[in-house]
């Protein structure tokens, strides 16, 4: 396992577990089985966990997980040498309370996430806003830094930010250690100045998307164009990114470069795009969605090799067949009545 240093105390795994796919919509889920996966994670050195308030359930399951274990972590931990889990989660008010948001709801969904979680300090907590025209993203994310002061978050990053709309935050004097952002072969919208306005600001990436939902794999190589319904929400998610990238045929060329690759390092498809993706200036890490530990032993896979100069340029040449996603990080996403934003839900947050 890679691991990289973000502050002088903090460093985190670069593969991390992403933990949307325990909320609902990717198939049953069995919390026994999650509690069980949990160690097999940290036995293979990942030591950190995606979630959000948003997600249904997820924080309230790690949480217990955490304090199911906590009677047994001094000697687990010493006996195994297992890491102690980080836990990084959002901040993601509902796009109806954007008006009117204050701090106090603000430290409600904070002190909300503390309870769930079991912990008395959250490690990363990462800021999202639904709509620019509703200008208070700045105050709230003050809002976040002055409960961060007061000891409820260890630290501080957004997710889904343009770099305009990120320059407001960080020229008024909020700190900010990463941001989460879709980033893949398909997706390379943080190339076009995020990047750059990141290593300005030592600013971190995290990665989500990079395995386009599970689409960057075999199964999919030489397989005909799927057609709705999908199976879940994010293969309906990515298949839309497919569509923006060049569309399926072009997809399938990728593929096949990726396979070819992929063979010549005894490898997955899936190796080599997060290979290709944690080499990329300012990437910290790419975010995993696993349900189970099912492609565990795969994706350690990731830090057993390297891509050469000739990998890179092979697989320029079909990527630069695409125009790609133009804009900013989410530009597209954001767009009202869009068909990406059609798979939103903004309103997620309702406080019990």
């Amino acid at each position: 396992m890679e691991y990289i240093t973000l502050t002088r105390h903090y460093a985190i795994s670069r593969i991390i577990i992403g933990c949307w796919q325990l909320a609902g919509g990717h198939g049953s889920i069995d919390r026994e089985q999650v509690f069980a996966d949990i160690p097999s994670f940290l036995m293979s050195s990942i030591d950190t966990f995606d979630c959000a308030d948003i997600y249904s359930g997820v924080e309230s399951m790690l949480g217990s997980f955490l304090q199911q274990w906590s009677p047994r972590r001094r000697v687990l931990y010493d006996f195994l040498k297992l890491p102690v889990p980080n836990i990084h989660t959002k901040f993601v008010p509902d796009l109806d309370v954007l008006p009117y948001i204050t701090k106090a709801y603000v430290e409600r969904i904070i002190n909300r996430s503390l309870r769930r979680l079991r912990s008395g300090c959250i490690d990363l907590v990462q800021f999202h806003w639904w709509d620019y025209d509703i200008p208070r993203y700045v105050e709230t994310a003050h809002w976040l830094a002055e409960l961060q002061q007061e000891g409820k978050i260890l630290h501080l990053g957004v997710t889904n930010f343009d770099v305009p709309h990120l320059r407001e935050i960080v020229e008024s004097g909020v700190k900010l250690l990463t941001h989460q952002v879709q980033y893949s072969l398909l997706d390379r919208r943080p190339e076009h100045g995020m990047v750059d306005f990141c290593r300005a600001h030592d600013i971190r990436l995290l990665c989500y998307g990079t395995l386009a939902g599970g689409f960057f794999s075999e199964k999919y190589l030489g397989m005909s164009e799927p057609q709705e319904p999908l199976e879940n929400r994010s293969l309906t998610k990515y298949r839309l990114i497919i569509d923006e990238f060049g569309g399926w045929e072009l997809f399938q060329k990728l593929l096949k470069v990726l396979s070819i690759i992929a063979r010549k390092h005894g490898v997955s498809i899936a190796n080599v795009a997060v290979r290709y993706i944690l080499d990329k200036p300012q990437v910290a890490a790419v975010i995993i969605g696993a349900r189970n530990t099912a492609h565990l032993q795969d994706t350690l896979r990731v830090f057993e090799f390297t891509l050469d100069d000739e990998d890179r340029k092979t697989i320029q040449t079909v990527i630069g067949q695409s125009q790609g996603l133009r804009g900013d990080v989410y530009e597209l996403e954001r767009v009202k009545g869009g068909k990406h934003a059609s798979i939103m839900k903004y309103n997620l947050n309702q406080f019990e």
